[in-house]
Order: C-alpha cells, then structure tokens, then sequence
C-alpha cells in the first residue's frame, strides 16, 4: 500500500513540474514584469507590460463605447487620448449575464469593443498576425479567460497573438430596420462589424507591434469559428485577412430576413414600443434588453440543426448571402482555410454520468429520435457497422456530434475544395481528457488548450500529462506555420496532405496519423438526413 501510495505521489508531483516547466510564468500573468513597453497607435500611445520576454497589451479600445445613441449602430472609432494610456487588465466583456447571475469573465458592459495583443517582439518585422474570435455562439462569451493568454503562443511560434471582444446577442444581432428605419439598416450585423473595426485597427496598428498587416489569420472555436466562416462571405472582411482556421464551428447558413423580422417584432412587443421608439430603445436597461431577449427566444422553437441564438441575419449588404450555402464563398476562394471537429463534441453539452453511460438500446432509440425527429434505427444501425464495439452511450454521442457538427465540417471543406482556388485542410481532433474518469473524451473546446500551448491551464488532470504538452507543441506548431504559410505541414507530424475527393483528414492525438474520410458511412448517412449532396 505504501509503495502504491509512494507511486502515485511520485506521478502527481512528476506531473506539477512538467506544467511548471513548459508554463513558465505564463501559469500566472500578475507574475513581475521586467519592461513597460511603450507603442504609439493612431489613437494614443499605449503601455503595456513585458513577461518572459513577451510583451502584452490588454483592454486596448478600437472602438468606441456602443452605449446610448450608439447601440445598435455601426462601430465608430475610439476617441483620441492624449500622453500614453496604461493597458495591463482586460476590458470588458460584452453584456451577456442574464440578471441574478454572476459574470463568467469579470467586468461587462456596452463599451466592450477592447482588444488585447500579445507579441514577442516590438521591433518591425513580418510576424503573422493570429487574431482569435472566442466562442460562445453569437450570445456569450469573452477573451478574457486564462486559457486564452496568447503569450505562450506568441512566444514559441514567433508570431502577433491578438484576441478582441465586441457585442453579442441582442446587442450584436438584431435586425430593427424595418422598425427603426434605415439607419439601423445594418443592426443584424454589427457583432461582425465590430469585428471588422479590429481587423481594420490590426491592419493599421499592428506593425509596430512587431506583426505584419499582409500575414492576418481569423481563427476562432465554436461562435469562434462561427465568425470566421461569416466573415470569409462579408465584403467589409475582404482584404482584412489572409488565411483562416475554423475550430468546431462550421455554419453553413444564418438567420432569414423573414425570422430576424419575426424577432425584432416580438421584441419590441415584449418592451412594449411602438416603431420609430429610438431613444427609448437604446435607453432600456441591459437587464430589460436581456429578460425580453429570453422571452422571445422561448417563442422560436422551429429551429434547424445547428442553430444559435441571436444570429447574425443575411440583410443583402453586410452579409449578402448564406456565407456557405448553396456553395463557398467566391469573395474568399483564395483564402487558404484549416477546419476541424474534435470527435466527441457533444459530451460537452451532454456531460456523461453514471445514469447516462448505463443508457440502454430503448435509452438509444429515444434520445436518437429526439434529436433527429426521424426514425432512428437505420441510423443506429449504420453508426452501430462502423463502431461495433461502442456502447449505446458512445453511439448517443457520436451521433449527436455528427449532427451537424461533423457533418457540417466536412461539408464546407468539401464546398472550399469545389472553389478550386486555395486550399483546405481538415482535421479530426482525437485525443481524450481524462477529466470525468476520462468519459468526456474528446469534447467541444478540448483543442483550445493544445492550440494555444496552454496545457499548464487545461485542468489539474490534463496539466499532468506528458502526451498532452507533446500534442499541443505539434498542434500549436502546426496553426503557427498555417498562420505563417498557408500550409500547417510541420516535421513532427505526418505529411498533412489538402482536401479533395480523397477527404485526407488529420487525427490529432498521442499517435497522429491521417485517414481517408474517416466514418465514411456514418457521414453519407447523416448527410442526407441534413439534405447534403453526397460525394
């Protein structure tokens, strides 16, 4: 017993070093700093602050506060300041608390449109520029979170890190047009308008903080990757960016004129004002906004796979299309892209419990025609062929992570490939967190951690892990040399070859390797169950 108890101490303490050592003082960024770097931008000069060599600004505004008789509009610049403005905390997020909840992520509030930048080096040079749009869907969310410290990325890749934040929800996407008239035109949009304003700022800016404005990568997860595949079809986008990475958030098509019209309808119904109310809109309490927000949600139950809530609305002129349906965006054929799943999404939405990992075949049926709305035994049967030894629970969550996630991936892969301009590559992230006895396995966001070389911040389990720091420095070597090339072809993986016909697909986990359209006849199945074209 003593010796089992002297083994397991060993590992734990073994394991702690091992974060420390590839953490450094990234662990915790309220470590000394050693500098005060000083940069001048077109509104201001700004004072950042120097970590193990990395230089890091935080809550820089690019715009201004969205509040009052600028909600719901455009962004408009910051306004000039003058002597040299300290940056060293995050600003704020964008109002997304429901009342009576504590913030996630600290301070909220409409003067949001702050974004951080993260460098290893101030002098001019062509650093690529990695510009992170965090997840959430369209309604939460931040970039203030430790997992997202963009030092350590910067650092080891030789690259720009900036992550930003900008409205959400009913602030950042809801069409009033119709109601307010024409200068609300572009309301629907202005969540990924504010996101254009910063990938405007990184163009003019970025320079002197050491990155090059011709080498931009969008990379975001969930509404993260939701965002760049919006903004891969938004002529405002077009010539902010170079290449994109699209992380468990493929979206094919957004919200109709006709359903954004239906919303905005009952929200004002449950505000209770009349078109034309401006003033009084803009002037209603972020907490009013948020429980008829709720409200009206809970009225529009018809909706598709995939869907969010409060979604950008394709108005003709921000977003002049579905950005992914019928086909790919021509406005970003040349634009290289690097898409992926991880391959168990949904346990993270579904978490596994005992209850859940007993489920039995009547257990199965039900949750499967729950979420499909068919009958589900053609499609148990065929995800059954393709993965004989799987229990019901397994079977539960492979399917609801297909539907639409996977299948959706692969999807746009397949309409950027038909573009024949620039390249795709698609990956499958496979490696399983041994959090929850380890029966999450590969779940939404699990890649966030690898990518960013952050596994010291990746929970107490996954920070004990050797395989999981070797995975993230090829992973985050891989993003870096797409970020920088257009190609995430790396030595320490194999050959990554672009999608085609073949559907070569990257698995990322201990032992990497590449299959061919890997669970062929599960995603021809759930295919034409989301009416996609097979192929």
């Amino acid at each position: 017993m003593k010796t089992t108890h002297t083994r397991r101490t060993f590992v734990k303490r073994t394991g702690l070093l091992l974060a420390a050592a590839h953490a450094g003082p990234w662990i915790d960024l309220a470590g000394a700093a050693d500098a005060t770097p000083i940069v001048p931008t077109a509104s201001g000069s700004v004072r950042g602050t120097t970590i193990d060599g990395v230089h890091v600004f935080k809550g820089i505004p690019y715009g201004a506060s969205t509040a009052g008789s600028n909600r719901f509009m455009p962004p408009k610049p910051p306004a000039p300041w003058t002597g040299t403005r300290d940056v060293l905390a995050w600003g704020p997020s964008a109002p997304q608390t429901a009342p009576d909840e504590k913030p996630a992520e600290g301070a909220e509030g409409e003067d949001c449109l702050v974004l951080n930048v993260f460098t290893p080096a101030l002098a001019t040079g062509k650093r690529p520029v990695m510009v992170w749009l965090h997840g959430g869907g369209f309604s939460s969310g931040s970039a203030s979170r430790p997992i997202l410290e963009g030092g350590r990325l910067a650092q080891l890749g030789d690259v720009v890190v900036v992550t930003l934040n900008h409205r959400l929800n009913v602030f950042g996407f809801t069409s009033l047009g119709e109601a307010m008239g024409s200068d609300f035109a572009q309301s629907g949009a202005v969540g990924l308008l504010d996101i254009v304003a910063a990938l405007r700022w990184v163009r003019t800016n970025i320079e002197r903080f050491g990155g090059d404005p011709n080498a931009v990568t969008i990379f975001g997860q969930s509404g993260g990757g939701r965002k760049v595949a919006t903004l891969m079809s938004m002529p405002g986008a077009k010539g902010l960016f170079h290449r994109a990475i699209i992380e468990s958030g493929s979206v094919l098509r957004l919200m109709s004129p006709a359903d954004a019209h239906t919303y905005s309808d009952l929200l004002m119904r449950e505000l209770r004002l009349k078109p034309g109310q401006v003033r009084e809109l803009q002037a209603v309490p972020m907490t009013q906004l948020f429980k008829a927000n709720a409200a009206v949600l809970s009225q529009m139950t018809d909706r598709a796979p995939g869907w969010t809530a409060n979604t950008p609305v394709v108005d003709g002129t921000v977003i002049p299309g579905h950005p992914w349906d019928p086909s790919g965006p021509a406005l970003s054929a040349s634009i290289p892209l690097l898409i992926g799943w991880a391959r168990t999404e949904e346990t993270w939405y579904d978490r596994p419990t005992p209850e859940k990992l007993a489920l039995d075949e009547a257990g199965l049926r039900a949750r499967v025609q729950a979420r499909l709305r068919v009958d589900p035994d053609p499609i148990i049967r065929i995800y059954r062929e393709a993965h004989p030894d799987a229990t019901p629970w397994d079977l539960h969550i492979l399917i609801a992570t297909d539907h639409p996630r996977g299948v959706y991936t692969r999807e746009l892969a397949r309409r950027k490939v038909a573009q024949q301009g620039a390249p795709a590559y698609v990956y499958r992230f496979d490696w399983e967190t041994p959090e929850l006895g380890g029966h999450m396995r590969s779940p939404h966001t699990i890649e966030i951690q690898f990518v960013f070389n952050n596994i010291a911040r990746g929970g107490s389990l996954i920070a004990q892990r050797p395989d999981a720091y070797a995975l993230a420095d090829k992973v985050s070597a891989a993003w870096v040399a797409f970020a920088r090339t257009g190609n995430p072809n790396v030595p320490n993986l194999p050959t990554w070859p672009a999608y085609s016909d073949r559907r070569d697909t990257m698995l990322l986990n201990r032992e990497c390797r590449v299959e061919q359209d890997p669970d062929r006849g599960p995603r021809l199945a759930m295919g034409r169950l989301l009416n996609i074209a097979e192929g």
